[in-house]
């Protein structure tokens, strides 16, 4: 056998068996008993974070003379969802934000009420799963103001944040959501950031409303925000896991 043919072959046979490999581990990770492995050590996973790092510990933050040039935009850059750019088109001036689900004053705001808040700025980094990051500067309203203001009740554990945008483009398509705990929820640097790098934010990075959880993934960090509701559990929303990745085999928790 020629070199070349050798070469050629061993590549194929290599390709063929991790083919196969992948096709294997597949399989594996759709077995309901690993999956309730998976789950029980991201449990544990997450309770030893809680346990290990002050609530109150903060991410990292940097200078202007750091902020990146070119911040990717991850995710929807553009949604086309009837509702939204029918907003869009009118600069957001008929935009609310709903407060609502286990709350004693439910809350609609306008972009000038959060504006009229008290508000938080940032200059954070960025880690998308994809494995970039990028430095942006962040103004926006702490969520833990828009909480307090509403009045969690106590059976209330976890905050979901509903978006306009579908990632397939389509009008009846599975919009974005998210959802955190109470610790990150209330952690100082959690912001609805309303400004990036001291202008408007962008469409691509989230216009009008978008979450920054400075110590969890790129993922988590919710872009086009319609609604946000406390909730007791997930497990009727989605798919039941607490977020559009999550419900796809993400890890729910994605701290950093």
């Amino acid at each position: 056998m020629r070199e070349p043919s050798r070469r050629r072959w061993l590549g194929g046979a290599l390709a063929a068996a991790g083919a196969g490999l992948l096709a294997a581990c597949d399989r594996v990770a759709a077995n309901p008993v690993v999956q309730q492995t998976l789950r029980m050590a991201h449990g544990l996973t997450y309770r030893a974070q809680r346990l290990i790092v002050p609530r109150e510990a903060l991410a990292p933050e940097y200078t202007e003379a750091e902020i990146s040039p070119d911040f990717r935009a991850n995710g929807s850059i553009n949604p086309m969802a009837a509702d939204y750019v029918a907003l869009r088109q009118g600069g957001f001036a008929d935009y609310r934000l709903v407060v609502d689900g286990l709350v004693e004053r439910p809350l609609s705001l306008s972009l000038a009420d959060l504006r009229a808040r008290p508000s938080r700025t940032q200059i954070t980094k960025h880690d998308c799963v994809e494995g970039w990051t990028s430095i942006g500067k962040w103004k926006g309203a702490p969520l833990s103001v828009l909480l307090e203001e509403a009045g969690l009740r106590p059976e209330a554990r976890y905050i979901v944040f509903y978006c306009f945008d579908a990632l397939d483009q389509r009008e009846d398509g599975d919009r974005y959501y998210e959802s955190i705990d109470l610790v990150d929820a209330y952690h100082p640097q959690t912001i609805l950031a309303y400004e990036m790098n001291d202008h408007i934010l962008p469409v691509p990075h989230g216009a009008p409303l978008r979450l920054r959880v400075e110590r969890q993934i790129g993922y988590k960090h919710a872009k086009y925000i319609r609604r946000i509701e406390a909730v007791d559990s997930f497990a009727h929303i989605g798919r039941g896991e607490g977020g559009y990745w999550p419900d796809r085999g993400y890890q729910w928790y994605a701290g950093i």
